[in-house]
């Protein structure tokens, strides 16, 4: 009998994991969920900065390395690189198996470089070659500094997962970056199929900004907008799709379809629920389509498996979803545009923080390891 993950993925929509730790990997945990058909694994700092200070199966590779006398980052990096490339094998099957369209891992650039073209490039460039696996995606922040990095990335046939998008217009412009991206690309004579890239709407952070908004205006009279209240993220999801819809299976993308490219997959991430008055499972049920991913953290998933909704639900009143948007800016103010360029804001402080706290836990383990190394 088939699992709900596995009836999605006939859907057309695959079930990445939001998440990796070494734990995962020696107990044979990513294996397991690999074998009920999640079909890819998704990294960022505030992970690894989780898995790192909570988790005793580093301690030893940290150790090595602090009396080596390495620093804190190229302690970190050593032990991300090692994660990714085995969760990179685990994956290799399902990897061939697709053909090249699912089985990938991903990994961030640091956060430092999000508003530095050149060294996203420069690193994104060093990662991808040092990882050598088809299957390992570079993550790139959708900023402005990281628009023209994904087309060089792609141009050169790195796999990039884009990331922090939180809305259309700057989705349309992530596409762009992909196609002219597949442009360099195919001048280059190598086959467009051999580069893949997805784009990463993250859509949980919308509903509990513009919540908050909302029970403002609520706490000062304005009852009638309680039935916006969580309405934006899926509004802004369903009509991403509807712009991925429209380019990829479109008269634009024909040309680079006839040289074999593969669309840039709409992948929704942030999915678990903030806000315990939803539905546990509110972003996975409403965003199910085809050519597209979810990425789950763990809690997210169970809670899939065990009673998650397996239907196309994503194209499901799409007209509702921009009266939804049309009625946020009219009768309570709120700019949906606005309310995602403080979430990009807020993503990259968010995550940069988070690799500031990796960093320290490490510095503190190098120096207790190799207290003679303390001033490397």
């Amino acid at each position: 009998m088939t699992n709900r993950i596995e009836q999605i993925w006939a859907l057309g929509q695959a079930i990445w994991y939001d998440n990796i730790s070494r734990e995962l990997l020696q107990s044979g945990g990513l294996q397991e969920l690999v074998e009920r058909g999640v079909a890819g694994v998704t990294s960022n700092p505030s992970i690894f900065q989780k898995s790192i200070a909570k988790g005793v199966e580093y301690d030893e590779q940290i150790r090595e390395l602090a009396i080596a006398g390495k620093s804190a980052f190229e302690i970190y990096e050593a032990l991300a690189l090692r994660d990714i490339g085995q969760a990179a094998d685990l994956l290799r099957p399902v990897f061939n198996e697709t053909h090249g369209r699912d089985g990938f891992v991903s990994l961030e650039v640091r956060p430092s470089l999000a508003h530095d073209t050149a060294g996203t490039i420069e690193e994104g460039r060093r990662l991808f070659h040092f990882l050598h696996r088809p299957n390992v995606m570079i993550k790139v922040p959708a900023t402005e500094a990281g628009l023209p990095a994904i087309s060089t990335l792609i141009g050169e046939g790195i796999n990039v997962n884009v990331t922090l998008i939180f809305s259309v217009p700057m989705y349309e412009r992530v596409i762009d970056a992909y196609l002219e991206g597949l442009r360099r690309f195919g001048k280059t004579g190598r086959p467009l199929a051999t580069v893949s890239s997805v784009a990463s709407f993250f859509v949980s952070r919308i509903d509990t900004l513009t919540d908050s908004l909302l029970e403002e205006r609520i706490q000062k009279g304005q009852d009638h907008l309680d039935e916006l209240l969580g309405k934006a993220a899926v509004a802004s999801a369903k009509i991403a799709y509807l712009k991925y819809k429209e380019i990829f299976e479109g008269e634009r993308f024909v040309p680079f379809r006839a040289d074999g490219a593969r669309p840039q997959r709409a992948l929704w991430a942030s999915t678990s629920t903030k806000n315990p008055a939803y539905p546990d499972t509110k972003y996975v049920d409403t965003l199910i389509g085809v050519n597209t991913v979810n990425t789950v953290p763990p809690d997210t998933l169970e809670a899939v498996c065990d009673h998650g909704v397996v239907a196309q639900t994503i194209e499901q009143d799409a007209e509702g979803a921009f009266v939804a948007i049309r009625r946020l800016r009219e009768f309570a103010g709120i700019e949906i545009n606005a309310v995602a360029a403080q979430l990009l804001n807020e993503g990259v402080d968010a995550f940069a923080g988070a690799f500031d706290k990796l960093l320290s836990v490490i510095e503190t383990k190098r120096i207790q390891f190799a207290p003679a190394a303390r001033s490397a």
